[in-house]
């Protein structure tokens, strides 16, 4: 297991002393690659604090897989400290059989977040779309292009997945 980080534009995990914000943590989750972002949000403004992806290599067994997430999301929690979670709800597309491993890496998602307390809104792959970028049915690239501006960033966030756990951070703290 590897939890890639990017480098954050704040140093302070905390949100800011003072401040009546609220810092939320999105994920993506998937067996192979979970992504993960943080944000700030207070006075009404988004402030980006880091993202990622944990990764998880290809024939290890299934369960220790799924442990390093769950290790993984604990230690970003009590790294970062946010009081909420975003989380992109199941997709099956056309493929059944590879919801299963996201379905159950969910799981253990879920479990990491409940065992620290956070309240967990889920949204619809559509329902992020929508919230950043106006359109349901938009592109991978748009959301990702909309993301990028909606936090100031320089550059696309890498991986996808991470992209789109910022874009579910997004979504719930406009909700």
């Amino acid at each position: 297991m590897t939890c890639k980080t990017s480098t954050p534009i704040s140093a302070s995990p905390k949100v800011t002393k003072g401040s009546k914000g609220r810092r939320i943590i999105g994920i993506d989750p998937g067996l192979a690659s979970t992504g993960w972002g943080i944000l700030d949000c207070a006075g009404g403004k988004l402030r980006y604090v880091a993202h990622g992806s944990i990764e998880t290599k290809a024939g290890r067994p299934q369960a220790e897989r799924l442990f390093s997430i769950m290790k993984s999301i604990r230690s970003l929690v009590d790294t970062y400290q946010p009081a909420q979670a975003a989380i992109e709800t199941l997709y099956f597309g056309r493929n059944v059989s590879s919801a299963i491993p996201v379905a159950e890496a969910r799981g253990v998602v879920f479990a990491a977040l409940a065992e620290r307390g956070l309240t967990i809104t889920e949204f619809r792959p559509n329902a992020i779309k929508q919230g950043v970028t106006g359109v349901a049915s938009a592109g991978k690239k748009q959301v990702q292009e909309m993301v990028r501006i909606i936090l100031g960033l320089p550059e696309i966030p890498k991986p996808d997945h991470a992209a789109d756990a910022l874009g579910a951070a997004i979504c719930a703290a406009h909700s």
